[in-house]
């Protein structure tokens, strides 16, 4: 686990470093929603951000948050897919090499991704757990800078920004259902707005039958 404690001064640090990277995604009435609640229900629509998904707000975040020295031994990470695009794309815009580590069965196009973003990938493993052991012990060879995909405060800082974003947006939000994987998005969202909007009710969201925690 990172010791260091996530802020809201970090998040937008954040939002700083990253302008002029990655797009202020749309905010977007979903008609079809808001019916089946009986709500107004609002989507932030992250799949238009560039790699296709929220994963390089934190990801460019960390790399840039890197020391020089750091960046000169490069940047490594296990992934089933986005988060690999991210940390390539991110070190491309940095300059530095990125080795990306995925499971075998991953889905050829995050694998070309990757790749046309300039990382050198290794397929190791047939899930994400054997490509992560693979990726920790190249590490330790290496010296490169391991960027995890979720338990780092700085990859919660990057993915916090949404959550500035939508209150700009949407000033009066009052509530934000997050999806739930690793923890790393819901944890930059509560942080953020917990600390502007502490009304604002937070409700992470998973697949019954594949709860993530």
């Amino acid at each position: 686990m990172s010791e260091a404690i996530l802020t809201l001064d970090m998040v937008r640090a954040a939002r700083q470093r990253m302008a002029g990277v990655a797009h202020v995604t749309p905010l977007e009435y979903s008609h079809t929603f808001s019916r089946l609640t009986g709500n107004d229900v609002f989507l932030k629509l992250e799949n238009t951000q560039k790699t296709g998904s929220f994963k390089i707000r934190g990801a460019y975040n960390k790399v840039m948050s890197l020391s020089s020295e750091e960046k000169a031994r490069g940047v490594i990470a296990a992934s089933a897919g986005n988060h690999a695009q991210g940390v390539a794309y991110a070190a491309a815009r940095a300059g530095i090499t990125s080795v990306i580590v995925m499971p075998e069965g991953a889905p050829i196009s995050k694998i070309m991704a990757a790749r046309g973003y300039g990382a050198q990938v290794i397929l190791a493993g047939g899930g994400y757990d054997e490509a992560y052991r693979r990726a920790l012990e190249l590490q330790v060879t290496s010296g490169a800078t391991f960027i995890h995909g979720f338990d780092d405060v700085e990859i919660m800082a990057g993915q916090g920004t949404i959550a500035l974003e939508l209150l700009e947006q949407m000033p009066d939000l009052e509530a934000v259902l997050v999806p739930v994987g690793g923890g790393g998005l819901i944890a930059g969202i509560a942080l953020a707005i917990k600390k502007s909007k502490p009304a604002v009710r937070i409700i992470g969201v998973q697949a019954e039958g594949a709860p993530a925690m």
